[in-house]
């Protein structure tokens, strides 16, 4: 994936980037599974943004779990509305490379989908994951629900406890309501599975994350 110089700031609203009123061009449909990417979607579901790096992983390891009914690739968290790839890149945009998770909460649950994400990745070094060095690379949740919350606080919470248990850091992901997501364009959606043998920056503490 590409690698920024120094990003470890996000910018305000006034110095991002304009970015366009049109949104991307894309299929709509999932590469892997054929459902729809784009909403509306089924009404028992649950959405949930989570972000852990390079999103190309990160798709991976959500679309392959059980009860997980569709996922895409975005940008979120920043100001700069329906940014390309090449400016979320530059770090002026502040938004960070995301996955939507749409699932089936009698089959799967939200604790289990965080448990997923914290242990893929280290949720620990702000602005980057491993060599991935800049703002659209940090840690986040982005919750669409208000009884997400303290869910969410809760799976931080017993993370940070095991952390602390093995000597680790402070836990950075942000945590935030989501406003807006916008898809990343069409070659980023499932890109592993169109791409078998492409990059995939997932790499966690080896700490186990438990579920209360």
């Amino acid at each position: 994936m590409w690698i920024t110089e120094d990003k470890q700031t996000i910018p305000s609203a006034q110095d991002s980037l304009p970015g366009r009123s049109e949104a991307v061009r894309i299929s709509g449909v999932h590469h892997v599974n054929g459902r729809s990417i784009v909403p509306p979607f089924d009404s028992e579901c649950e959405e949930i943004v989570l972000g852990l790096g390079c999103f190309w992983g990160a798709e991976r390891l959500f679309w392959q779990l059980p009860g997980v009914k569709v996922t895409a690739v975005g940008y979120a968290g920043g100001h700069t509305p329906n940014p390309s790839y090449e400016e979320t890149c530059t770090g002026k945009t502040g938004h960070t490379e995301v996955v939507r998770v749409i699932f089936d909460p009698t089959v799967i649950g939200l604790p289990e989908i965080l448990r997923a994400s914290f242990e893929a990745h280290d949720p620990t070094q702000g602005m980057r994951q491993g060599n991935d060095i800049g703002n659209q690379y940090r840690s986040a949740i982005y919750y669409t629900r208000e009884d997400q919350r303290a869910i969410v606080e809760k799976s931080m919470a017993d993370y940070q406890q095991a952390l602390d248990q093995s000597g680790l850091g402070r836990i950075t992901t942000e945590v935030a309501p989501l406003r807006e997501f916008y898809y990343a364009e069409e070659y980023h959606q499932q890109y592993l599975a169109k791409n078998p043998g492409g990059y995939c920056g997932l790499k966690g503490t080896g700490i186990s994350c438990p579920i209360g």
